[in-house]
């Protein structure tokens, strides 16, 4: 007998007549649900349940050079952020807090400073202004002035 038939024979024949039923296939069992999916958790933010507008206040009153910016000094989320943390990270430590991490600290900066953009840079508890103003003042030697003069205040 040739492999051909002896497959055949193993085979049952569907369609041929209707003398030879499929297989049938056991009913599907139904699966309990499954347990509902919690929201992940929002991740921790720098200010904890504190109001926004007063961890805002007293981040910058804390720190001499401040920078609400997107992502971190050593991984900034945008240009601007990078440019930022570039010029400041040759003046010293960068008190930095990234919007990202937290939406509301994201708006209510714009709010604090009354300036619509990000980052944000605050020396001496004054607010400097963003990326552009921080290398303009950089470039023309303003900028290491201010912040020696914010340093000495605070000591």
């Amino acid at each position: 007998m040739g492999i051909m038939k002896s497959i055949k024979k193993r085979l049952p024949i569907v369609g041929a007549g209707g003398n030879v039923a499929p297989p049938s296939r056991p009913a599907p069992q139904s699966r309990p649900a499954a347990p509902p999916i919690a929201p992940p958790e929002p991740p921790a933010t720098a200010r904890g349940g504190q109001d926004a507008t007063e961890f805002i206040d007293a981040f910058v009153k804390e720190h001499t050079l401040v920078l609400f910016m997107k992502g971190s000094p050593e991984q900034p989320q945008c240009g601007f952020s990078a440019k930022a943390a570039s010029v400041l990270s040759q003046y010293g430590t960068i008190n930095h807090v990234d919007v990202i991490a937290d939406p509301e600290v994201r708006q209510t900066i714009k709010d604090y400073s009354q300036w619509p953009t990000l980052p944000q840079v605050y020396v001496g508890g004054e607010f400097l202004g963003g990326s552009d103003i921080l290398l303009q003042m950089h470039q023309a030697g303003e900028l290491e002035q201010v912040i020696k003069e914010a340093q000495s205040k605070g000591e």
